[in-house]
């Protein structure tokens, strides 16, 4: 009897089924390393959470004071971002530091006996502007008065961290080092009209109020406006004058002698045979040129030897001492807070992460504090070149709903609180501004791209038809009709009469008042006071005390609690003293999540490219108009 021949497998359906095979092999090879990765941070945490946080301060520590990271008012990051980076060793300059911590830090070194001395080193801490670096130089002079040594060593200093190292009692700077080069402020950009227009034939029309008004300028000129140089240099040669006598103070030499250093530069450098820390020494403005390994011995003399620690002396580092402040108990009963919310960047539509100010998610912050029967007072800490008009708006109603329920608001104005926000800061009961805080910039803009010109120049047109006149009008492939420009020129009209009549009403000034020193013009925090724009010099603490006082609370009384965007599971987690711990173990034995921190510019780039892509979205709209300031400098 014939037996049927064994039937032969399909070789198509056996070469697919190999694939599946492989990719579900994969799948599940990385899933289970991600689950075992997992478990492992949670096996970290739920060890680690049980031991004590506080290491003991001995007498007569050193408090080695080395933050690393860009100075911002928060950290929007979220925390396995910060877990990450916190012991990866990427650019300190894309690290975080917050204001906030670093003042405590040196304020409870200043009451703390057990701290001898501090060794300042700045090198890896970038000022993010002068406001919030007048803010630092106001603790280390707090310090010092306390009686405390303060030691800065440096291997080479930008200006803006000098400003910080000055205070100190001695500054040495390593003589093979980068040096110091004081070199003034200075405000450049790229004007790309003819590349933009002329060559590529993409068009931008700019409407606005404003002659000073000029954050839209490189779109649609050449070369800066005489105004916008003439308003720059106004405001820019007030903050250096300023930034020269604070050095001048801080060295005990005239502002004079500063500023002929700084002029003389190029000459005195060249007579040093190229020596930048040689010039520094001679223009006294360091005490000696030292390295790391002197400075370190005469630390170990003048403090505890310690052969266990960096440097061979008896130390507290910046992270840990920060986290012994953390663990402390905070003062007041908790039933009389004043809040704090911060709104740092860009003001845009929305719900918003760290890094900008979100008009839904910053307006839910103010609401929160408003329906929070602890919170008796308010203050605002703003630190914005604007954005958004609309979302502006959001923020500021919700300013004045506080004060409407009896809830004091303060606004702390930090390095930038113009444009848009000024606006969400108009309403305050008292503004506070460092001299040296830049704002005003009340105007409004909006810049709409056309690219018909640039796609006929590669044979694409567009043609079609609609009902009405202003159908598909704000379509960027097509010619821009004239009606069209007449609307938003209105509407721009109309969002800058609004803009100065809220702050006329809110600074009871009347509307030509504000018109004369608004138009878009810029003013440091000195001038802003002068023309009735802010009420009194000072930092956060100033505005608190003030708060507290609207308030009726005792300054021994008050809680002063940061009302800031929930933190997720995995946030809360990895936050406080159990992250760094855990990092610690997780980052020394995995490469892979070292890379996630070295391959985070990519992710920097992409946010980078969605931001364009959103502005030119906004920028289509007729009601988005833009309350934005071009108003930074560079080489702080």
């Amino acid at each position: 009897m014939n037996q049927p021949a064994a039937r032969r497998p399909n070789p198509i359906f056996s070469f697919f089924k190999g694939v599946w095979d492989v990719a579900n092999f994969t799948r599940r090879f990385v899933l289970n390393i991600v689950f075992f990765m997992l478990l492992f941070v949670v096996i970290g945490i739920l060890s680690m959470s049980g031991r004590a946080a506080i290491t003991p301060v001995q007498d007569r520590t050193t408090l080695v004071l080395a933050p690393e990271g860009r100075v911002m008012e928060e950290d929007g990051r979220d925390a396995l971002t910060k877990l990450i980076a916190q012991n990866s060793e990427e650019d300190p300059g894309r690290k975080v530091v917050r204001l906030r911590d670093l003042i405590r830090v040196i304020d409870a070194a200043a009451k703390d006996t057990s701290i001898e001395r501090v060794l300042l080193d700045v090198d890896k801490l970038y000022p993010s502007g002068m406001a919030s670096t007048h803010e630092i130089v106001a603790a280390l002079q707090r310090l010092k008065a306390s009686g405390k040594q303060v030691i800065a060593f440096s291997e080479g200093m930008t200006q803006g961290q000098y400003l910080i190292a000055a205070q100190a009692s001695q500054v040495y700077l390593d003589p093979d080092g980068h040096g110091l080069l004081l070199e003034g402020l200075s405000s450049y950009r790229p004007y790309m009209r003819e590349g933009l227009q002329d060559k590529l034939g993409i068009d931008f029309k700019l409407f606005k109020v404003g002659e000073y008004k000029s954050a839209a300028e490189p779109f649609v000129r050449d070369s800066a406006s005489p105004e916008a140089k003439e308003a720059d240099l106004f405001w820019m040669n007030d903050l250096w004058q300023r930034y020269i006598g604070d050095i001048a103070t801080a060295r005990k030499v005239t502002p004079d002698a500063v500023k002929a250093g700084v002029d003389g530069i190029a000459q005195g450098v060249a007579d040093e045979q190229g020596d930048l820390a040689k010039y520094a020494l001679d223009q006294k403005l360091v005490d000696g040129l030292k390295t790391r390994a002197e400075v370190e011995d005469m630390l170990v003399k003048a403090g505890v030897a310690d052969k266990d620690a960096d440097g061979g002396f008896r130390q507290i580092e910046y992270a840990q001492y920060l986290r012994n402040q953390q663990t402390q108990l905070p003062k007041g009963d908790g039933s009389r807070q004043v809040a704090i919310v911060v709104a740092e960047g860009e003001i845009v539509p929305g719900k918003q992460g760290g890094g900008r100010v979100g008009g839904d998610s910053t307006s839910e912050l103010l609401r929160e504090a408003r329906l929070d029967d602890l919170v008796k007072a308010v203050v605002l800490r703003v630190d914005s070149p604007g954005g958004e008009v609309f979302a502006s708006e959001q923020i500021r109603r919700e300013v004045q709903a506080l004060r409407d329920a009896g809830k004091p608001v303060v606004v702390s104005m930090g390095d930038v609180a113009a444009s848009g926000g000024y606006w969400i800061s108009m309403n305050a009961a008292r503004i506070y501004a460092d001299p040296s805080t830049i704002t005003g910039s009340i105007g409004i803009f909006g810049l709409i791209p056309n690219a018909s010109r640039a796609l006929g120049k590669i044979g694409v047109h567009t043609d079609g038809v609609a009902t009405a006149p202003l159908a598909g009008a704000m379509d960027i492939t097509r010619p821009m009709d004239p009606g069209v420009a007449t609307i938003l020129q209105s509407v721009i009209e109309k969002g800058y009469r609004d803009f100065t009549g809220k702050v006329a009403k809110a600074r009871k000034q009347s509307v030509e008042q504000i018109d004369a020193i608004a138009r878009g013009r810029v003013w440091s925090g000195a001038q802003a006071k002068e023309r009735g724009l802010v009420d009194e010099f000072g930092g956060l603490q100033d505005a608190v005390d003030f708060a507290a006082s609207q308030a009726k609370i005792a300054r021994d009384q008050v809680r002063v609690r940061y009302i800031e965007r929930r933190a997720g599971t995995l946030d809360t987690l990895l936050s406080g003293n159990v992250e760094s711990r855990i990092a610690e173990g997780v980052l020394a034995h995995s490469p892979w999540l070292r890379g996630l921190a070295e391959g985070s510019a990519d992710a920097r780039v992409t946010r980078q490219l969605n931001d364009l892509r959103d502005q030119f979205s906004r920028a289509r709209s007729p009601v988005q108009a833009m309350a934005h300031c071009y108003c930074g400098f560079d080489s702080l």
